[in-house]
């Protein structure tokens, strides 16, 4: 309990959404409200003209997305808030998934117009793999898009999981008028053009209120009145621990770009969502209240900093205080080790900390120690569960097209995949090289990073590989058999781990039929 005032005012959460939902755009605006940037970034069209501030690749400033998870901490009403903010595109899924392990809880922002895309049902099952708490939010109430109660009924349905409205709109696109707040009983005025103030708000406690025909009609007054009492029918009073075990989600309305319904957002967001949680390792629970620290490495980053060819390794803090310059045990490596610039993080910006606390994100400069997965301790020998490495769906040969430049391309590759984007294998006595992702676009950022920071250039061939399987035996002698007859299948992982490249779902199935003392792991556990 010696750490609890520090736990209790942590939140630790993730923005998730399908790509152009407006994930980043609602990032910008919780950190105007954090005081943590003055302007925020434009991102329209795709194209970023005043670069966003979570956005620090160079090829995500050109193509206008998020390719790498981006880590922001700031203070919002004697709150410090650990903002994830994730990638959207679905080539970048996995970065997503592992991101989704440090967060205790996470906000997912739904295009109005759109409704439920693909990504958006991808990501919800990662979220509901752990139970965890989600709040929806219904993005771009300044266009003409779907019936709010259709949009209601469609997440419902797609995504599987009970709502809970917390505000709701009076109209949309042109005719949209403003959001009322279910939750606090206030009305907020949609001024078109304009960004949303404290003057745009008003008590409303009782929907009969003269007040509210002079604002927004007579007519919008009483579909509002209406609306909020079928509300009130359907989900009545909001009770937070269904939202905590993950089972319902509170449901809120707003425009990022045009700052409308965010702060309303924030406000209760800090007010019901989880503090720190305890969590599983492979010895034993570890309540968030221990004294004695731990935490895990969810997230690596090579060249943070171009200039300065940084590789920095993200630590979620679970248990204890981490401080600067103590020595803890790294798990894997059984070694003692110690960090003389832990850093805090604002997107780009980098501070020295002296301490942190569990659900704080704290950056280590990293020489190659650290793989995703990996726990620090104060002497004690577990690893945090439930951080796989997936198999990888598209399979390229590595060709280098510089041979002067083999060194710096053996280096970009090994710390580039060490960020856990994208999977190398090795065949032929480590000869050929070959790199394996769940989507086209990783290979576009590995040859764009391998050029801009390490000088090498590289050519992409494609292999006609369906799925990566990691091989073990209890009869070794069966998996060297196998090795010997299937050479040009077998690969090893960046561990020495065996894996098999099946060419189709066919050729899979057959080998397993064929080989019953071996078995096929769809995904690889980081520590085995």
């Amino acid at each position: 309990m010696k750490f609890d005032t520090e736990i209790q005012k942590r939140r630790t959460f993730a923005i998730i959404s399908h790509p152009d939902a407006g994930k980043t755009t609602l990032t910008e605006k919780f950190l105007l409200f954090g005081g943590a940037i003055q302007t925020a970034g434009a991102v329209k069209s795709n194209k970023i003209k005043k670069h966003a501030t979570s956005d620090f690749m160079e090829i995500e400033r050109q193509r206008g997305i998020s390719v790498a998870t981006s880590v922001m901490s700031f203070e919002y009403r004697g709150v410090l808030i650990n903002l994830l903010d994730t990638p959207g595109h679905k080539d970048f899924a996995e970065d997503t998934y592992r991101t989704l392990t440090a967060v205790d809880s996470v906000i997912l922002v739904v295009d109005s117009v759109k409704g439920v895309e693909e990504q958006t049902r991808k990501l919800m099952e990662v979220c509901r793999m752990r139970d965890t708490p989600v709040i929806v939010f219904i993005n771009k109430l300044d266009r003409d898009g779907k019936p709010p109660f259709d949009l209601l009924d469609e997440i419902e349905k797609e995504l599987r999981i009970h709502l809970h409205p917390l505000s709701w709109p009076i109209n949309m696109g042109k005719d949209f008028k403003g959001v009322y707040n279910l939750y606090r009983k206030s009305l907020l005025i949609f001024h078109p053009n304009q960004k949303a103030t404290e003057d745009d708000i008003v008590p409303i406690e009782d929907l009969e209120d003269p007040r509210l025909a002079s604002l927004v009609g007579e007519k919008d007054a009483a579909q509002l009145a209406e609306d909020a009492e079928l509300i009130d029918g359907v989900y009545g009073h909001f009770d937070p621990d269904p939202y905590l075990d993950g089972r319902t989600a509170p449901v809120f309305f707003g425009s990022a770009i045009n700052n409308f319904g965010v702060k309303e957002l924030l406000d209760t967001f800090i007010e019901i969502a989880p503090r720190p949680r305890s969590r599983e390792t492979t010895l034993r629970d570890i309540d968030v209240q221990e004294d004695k620290f731990s935490g895990f490495i969810f997230k690596i980053h090579a060249n943070l900093d171009p200039k300065h060819r940084d590789r920095i390794a993200f630590l979620r803090v679970c248990s204890g205080r981490f401080e600067r310059n103590k020595f803890y045990h790294h798990v894997r490596l059984d070694k003692d080790v110690r960090f003389s610039n832990p850093y805090s993080f604002l997107a780009r910006e980098k501070d020295v900390i002296q301490e942190a606390f569990p659900g704080d994100v704290v950056g280590l400069f990293d020489t190659g120690n650290f793989k995703i997965g990996d726990t620090l301790t104060e002497g004690e020998d577990f690893f945090f569960t439930g951080i796989p490495s997936f198999s990888p769906e598209i399979f390229k040969e590595v060709v280098n097209k510089d041979p002067m430049k083999t060194k710096q391309l053996e280096k970009g590759l090994n710390q580039l995949t060490d960020e856990g984007v994208a999977q190398l294998f090795t065949q032929h006595n480590g000869n050929r090289k070959i790199i394996g992702c769940v989507g086209e676009l990783q290979f576009e950022v590995i040859q764009y990073r391998l050029l801009q920071e390490y000088g090498a250039s590289v050519q992409f061939n494609a292999l006609p590989f369906y799925k990566a399987c990691w091989i073990t035996s209890e009869d070794q002698r069966k998996l060297e058999d196998f090795t010997r007859f299937k050479t040009s299948n077998v690969v090893n992982d960046k561990d020495g781990h065996l894996v098999y490249l099946a060419q189709s779902e066919w050729y899979l199935n057959t080998e397993m039929n064929n080989n019953p003392d071996i078995t096929f792991h769809f995904t690889s556990e980081i520590h085995k």
